[in-house]
């Protein structure tokens, strides 16, 4: 007879949840996104045509016939995961490694080099979250956790891997159609700010001696990676971490305009909680991104 069966990812994410009573809860123990528990609860709910939650603005509660589902299920699982330690090839087993990193660094420096990790470790799913959260808020839901540094946080272990600067860089054709020779040329040209870093700027005209200098106009973001994607499509000059734009000045989507002065910047740190500091996976990890800090900027072909 055919078996009735849910959509497993769905039926896992549901108990995960029904059983921690959070959807949060279940994501970080899973290693994947709120958004992707919520988005495999309402699967299953589509499947059983029937919801399995209320939800109460921050809350979730389990609806009566979700509660006596969880109970019959859930010891399931207990069996299945008992089962897999008990008979399960440690080499077949998959492994996680959450992580997590601010949103710019991830999109325009982890994420074009995620590849050559997951290809000399076939066998590791990686979970990337984007977050400037501060460290010590974390609450261990994360095997790496990437910020600015160095810094020092109770309970964790901290390594540099990657220093940076910061100097002005806009795209080639707007340089070629408005020229800089000098930096006082910024006064013909829009300057691009991320509303997070107000500082960048004037800090910057001090260094370079020209602190009263008044742009041609001013465009805002409210994150950083749109401004440097505001400069590569030619919208104005950005003030451009070293460390994050190598890769479009090597590829020539971005020119440096001036040689200096350029800005002192925090260098990228991992921090990992103490209790996870000697997993081989995580310390594979790490030793990767710290060789890859120190890898010659790509031209595109990652």
């Amino acid at each position: 007879m055919k078996r009735t069966l849910p959509p497993l990812n769905a039926l896992r994410a549901f108990e995960a949840a029904g059983r921690l009573g959070s959807f949060k809860d279940a994501a970080a123990e899973l290693h994947v996104t709120h958004g992707a528990v919520s988005q495999q609860v309402r699967l299953l709910e589509e499947w059983l045509r029937a919801p399995l939650f209320e939800r109460h603005n921050r809350r979730v509660v389990l609806t009566p016939a979700a509660r006596a589902y969880l109970a019959e299920i859930g010891p399931l699982f207990e069996q299945l995961s008992q089962a897999t330690v008990r008979y399960g090839f440690p080499e077949a087993v998959s492994r996680r490694l959450a992580v997590n990193a601010p949103a710019t660094f991830t999109l325009r420096w982890l994420v074009p080099r995620l590849d050559r990790f997951r290809a000399a470790h076939p066998d590791v799913d990686v979970s990337v979250e984007t977050s400037n959260e501060p460290v010590e808020s974390q609450s261990g839901a994360y095997d790496v956790i990437v910020r600015g540094g160095p810094d020092t946080f109770y309970g964790y272990s901290m390594r540099p891997f990657l220093s940076e600067e910061r100097l002005p860089v806009c795209s080639p054709a707007l340089m070629q159609r408005v020229p800089l020779r000098t930096p006082d040329d910024l006064r013909r040209h829009t300057l691009l700010h991320t509303s997070s870093l107000p500082r960048l700027w004037p800090d910057w005209f001090a260094k370079a001696r020209i602190p009263a200098l008044q742009p041609a106009a001013v465009l805002t973001f409210d994150h950083f990676y749109l401004t440097l994607q505001a400069a590569i499509d030619g919208a104005g000059i950005a003030m451009g971490p070293t460390a994050l734009v190598a890769d479009d000045l090597a590829a020539g989507r971005l020119v440096a305009p001036f040689a200096g002065p350029r800005l002192p910047s925090r260098s990228y740190c991992t921090y990992v909680p103490d209790e996870k500091s000697d997993d081989e996976l995580v310390a594979q990890f790490r030793s990767w991104l710290e060789r890859e800090g120190m890898r010659p900027p790509s031209n595109g072909a990652v």
